[in-house]
């Protein structure tokens, strides 16, 4: 999914709250609720602003569902924007909440984010793959896992398929990048899984198969984020349909783990969605996980909350073929529609169905593994 969207899902959230949790705060997560550090939920407000108390009870919501996992998104621009000087102000408090209910993270980190790189910050200017980018990475990396001890699993490269479609002879550069990118930070945490991610979705949908196959042995585990939905962003498959696609992955990564980023039903009429549609496919999904849980790394759905209509703003490039088929405005306004209503509750805090079949799921899940 296209990561300048979802920015505002992790630090965004954080600008209204005055207090700032301490990470040296004790772990309490709740001894009456088993979790399970593969399966994530995506932790998210329906608004932007929000208060202390409102975040740290959203947090207890979604740890309390059993998940063990969330994931962090961050930009490059926004926790380094002098060299060597970072803001932790956000990412503190996101973190300690995390390490409050007991949560390891998944790190996204924008070295690539889908058809563009970065973003940068801006004392970098526009640099290419290769050495001075490769420490700059290393040593940023390096701070962001150093500083909080829950970070498990980074992911450098985002959508992939999208880059390498557009990379224009660049692919080889990248992969050289990552490999070395990757040792150099497993010296520094060698307990510290490393991967990059894929769109199935795209992938499936472009005839991009080949970009996964080629890569699929590159670092610790290959990502995916999957939507049901066609090249113009509406939902055209079934969750059986669906269910057929999740397969998909393991035959494109037949050598390595695969990892479940970010998965999504959206409940939006604007694309087709409904909620039985959703509490069906979870159902289906977290079957795919029980089936074939050692080989894959993580399994994250995407999201717990819907966001406010209007406000999933579409900053994302579409590609000259997509755009032609019905317009650049008709596909950003399917993929924002897709995305305010993606969550398991409501924006004014009403539960869908789905919300009660993933607790359900996840607790069926951590007692037959």
């Amino acid at each position: 999914m296209n990561k300048k969207v979802f920015a505002g899902i992790g630090i965004a959230v954080a600008i209204g709250i005055a207090a700032v949790l301490m990470m040296g705060s004790p772990v309490l997560p709740n001894p009456s609720v088993e979790q399970n550090e593969k399966l994530g939920l995506i932790v998210n407000t329906p608004s932007k602003e929000v208060t202390l108390d409102q975040l740290t009870q959203i947090y207890s919501t979604a740890s309390s569902t059993g998940i063990g996992r969330n994931n962090l998104y961050l930009f490059w621009n926004h926790i380094e924007p002098e060299q060597g000087q970072y803001n932790w102000k956000d990412t503190d408090i996101l973190m300690s909440l995390n390490k409050k209910n007991n949560l390891k993270v998944t790190l996204y980190f924008s070295i690539v984010n889908g058809r563009m790189v970065g973003p940068y910050p801006e004392w970098m200017g526009t640099p290419g793959f290769g050495t001075s980018l490769e420490q700059k990475a290393v040593k940023t990396l390096d701070a962001v896992i150093s500083r909080y001890g829950i970070i498990d699993h980074v992911i450098i490269g985002g959508q992939l398929d999208s880059y390498f479609d557009d990379a224009d002879g660049s692919v080889g550069l990248y992969e050289e990048f990552f490999q070395n990118v990757y040792t150099k930070l497993k010296e520094k945490h060698p307990d510290i899984k490393i991967g990059n991610a894929f769109s199935l979705n795209n992938v499936i949908n472009k005839n991009l198969e080949y970009y996964v196959t080629d890569y699929s042995d590159l670092g610790d585990f290959v990502a995916f984020t999957y939507m049901p939905v066609d090249r113009l962003n509406d939902i055209t498959k079934n969750p059986q349909e669906a269910h057929a696609d999740l397969n998909k992955m393991l035959e494109l990564v037949p050598n390595n783990k695969v990892a479940i980023f970010e998965l999504s039903w959206s409940t939006s009429d604007l694309v087709k969605g409904d909620e039985a549609d959703q509490a069906e496919f979870i159902k289906t999904a977290y079957d795919f996980y029980r089936q074939n849980e050692p080989k894959i790394e993580f399994f994250t759905w995407y999201r717990q909350y819907d966001r406010q209509e209007g406000t999933c703003v579409i900053e994302q490039t579409f590609a000259e073929s997509q755009i032609t088929l019905a317009g650049d405005s008709y596909v950003r306004e399917r993929l924002g529609g897709y995305t305010c209503n993606a969550g398991l509750i409501k924006a004014n805090d009403s539960t869908k169905a789905g919300w009660a079949e993933l607790k359900k799921q996840i607790e069926l899940s951590n007692t037959t593994n």
